[in-house]
């Protein structure tokens, strides 16, 4: 991806997205919803919205969620 496709992501921001600090202090329960099978898409719309754009996050995410064993 080249650095203009993620600027035009980033000014596309979804209203409902909480922001990084949100997303940061959600993400471990975004992770045990996603491992107890729940839908975290749907518990937390504005972290997905979030980590749809936000590339950092979206990596702590991964890294959280094949630390905890998915």
């Amino acid at each position: 991806m080249n650095g203009r496709s993620a600027l035009d992501r980033f000014l596309r921001t979804d209203p409902l997205d909480v922001g990084c600090a949100e997303t940061f202090d959600l993400l471990d329960l975004y992770v045990e919803e996603r491992l107890a099978g729940g839908s975290p898409e749907e518990r937390f719309p504005g972290v997905a919205a979030h980590l749809r754009v936000c590339d950092p996050c979206l990596d702590d995410y991964e890294g959280v969620l094949a630390a905890a064993g998915a």
